[in-house]
């Protein structure tokens, strides 16, 4: 079995992928623009080969890279990057190399166009916040007259919290409007309060759940894209919860078989007409990739297993055998170098110990939404996790 894994380099801890797919007897192939001798040394001990392209950005190239792997070691069975931002890109290969495996270009568009996603939500009966695609200036005035302020704007298509903007009043929106990017289609969706709590795991072929987790989020990372602030979240026990039941109905809904999926919804904080009552949740959006920053390893450390290794066998046998259980909620903070807090690493370490799973810098890539230095914690409540973060966060 021939794999080919796009830019297997970033996140560089997508190693542990490449890992996997290679211990269950795969041939795992690369494709990347980052030189041969900057990739990690895991990395280029378990590609059977790594073709270098000037540009992944250049599906020319890309192209003939996959034409080239076809030449020497035959049918290609499945492409991927668990990266946001290339399923276009390999969508577009599957089609042209006649790869059965994965999404095409056609179903792609309901997982990657916000718009479309909220069609999905409503056919599995779930809400969604009222939205405007911006096609021009007076479509947002329009909206604000309709749901008032304020209202969120972000690219339909996009990837993350980046270029997306909460306005508040007509001085914000003008601003938006004056520089906003040229060429790229926006939409505008109505303010909701709450917070995201997501469900994140791996299906097989029937779409049957061989993992799934769930992590509730503190902050909006909005606002730490926008305002670099510090980051919390954690893992919060998912058997038998409302995201586990709400989050089966969505796997059902979108193309997912033989995949990572990664669901974010909203939690409403107060009472929304046309939405729900304060707890209820909301779709918010859904992506068909493994979930980033440091989640996969999260869900590792709640569940004490290797989500990679099950990837792995997925995509080899179709099943994973082994009964899983939660044992911990793991939770996440990540702190910016621009804030002083209370306790130091050092007070840290001395009262939680062996609770900190690790304390290490955020790749500079990553640290615009995660901050700049994280600590990952586990526990066995979410009473008790909660608890962590605060403290680790408490500011001067």
């Amino acid at each position: 079995m021939n794999y080919i894994f796009i830019s297997p380099n970033f996140p560089e801890y997508y190693w542990q992928f490449c890992k996997s797919l290679r211990s269950k007897g795969i041939h795992v192939l690369g494709i990347g623009d980052a030189p041969y001798d900057s990739l990690h040394p895991e990395t280029k001990s378990i590609l059977v080969e790594y073709y270098r392209v000037n540009s992944l950005e250049n599906y020319d190239e890309v192209y003939r890279a996959v034409g080239f792997f076809i030449g020497k070691y035959g049918r290609i069975d499945y492409i991927d990057s668990q990266n946001e931002y290339w399923l276009e890109m390999e969508a577009q290969l599957r089609l042209d190399f006649n790869i059965a495996s994965g999404t095409r270009p056609k179903e792609l568009k309901a997982m990657k166009y916000k718009s479309k996603m909220k069609s999905v939500y409503k056919k599995a009966g779930i809400p969604t916040a009222r939205y405007q695609l911006i096609k021009k200036q007076q479509d947002l005035y329009d909206f604000v007259e309709e749901v008032g302020y304020p209202v969120v704007v972000k690219p339909d298509n996009g990837v993350g919290a980046s270029d997306t903007h909460k306005l508040s009043n007509k001085k914000e929106v003008l601003k938006f409007l004056k520089n906003k990017t040229k060429g790229v289609s926006y939409i505008a969706e109505e303010f909701v309060y709450g917070h995201v709590e997501t469900f994140d795991g791996i299906t097989d072929s029937h779409k049957n759940i061989l993992v799934c987790t769930s992590h509730v989020l503190l902050d909006s990372i909005m606002d730490s894209v926008n305002h670099h602030c510090d980051m919390g979240f954690y893992s919060q026990m998912v058997k038998g919860s409302d995201i586990e039941t709400i989050g089966k109905k969505v796997v059902e809904a979108f193309d997912t078989t033989q995949k990572f999926f990664h669901f974010e919804f909203f939690r409403l904080e107060k009472d929304k007409a046309g939405l729900g009552k304060k707890g209820d949740l909301v779709g918010l959006e859904v992506n068909m990739r493994a979930p980033g920053a440091y989640i996969p390893d999260m869900m590792n450390y709640a569940y004490d297993c290797n989500v990679y290794d099950i990837y792995a066998q997925m995509i080899v046998n179709d099943s994973y055998q082994e009964e899983l259980k939660q044992k911990y909620c793991i939770g996440y903070v990540g702190l910016r170098d621009h804030v002083s807090y209370v306790h130091h690493n050092q007070q840290i370490k001395m009262k939680y110990g062996e609770q900190i799973i690790t304390y290490e810098p955020v790749p500079e890539a990553l640290s615009e939404a995660m901050g700049n230095h994280v600590y990952l914690l586990k526990a066995k409540t979410e009473k008790e996790i909660k608890e962590m973060i605060q403290f680790i966060r408490e500011k001067k």
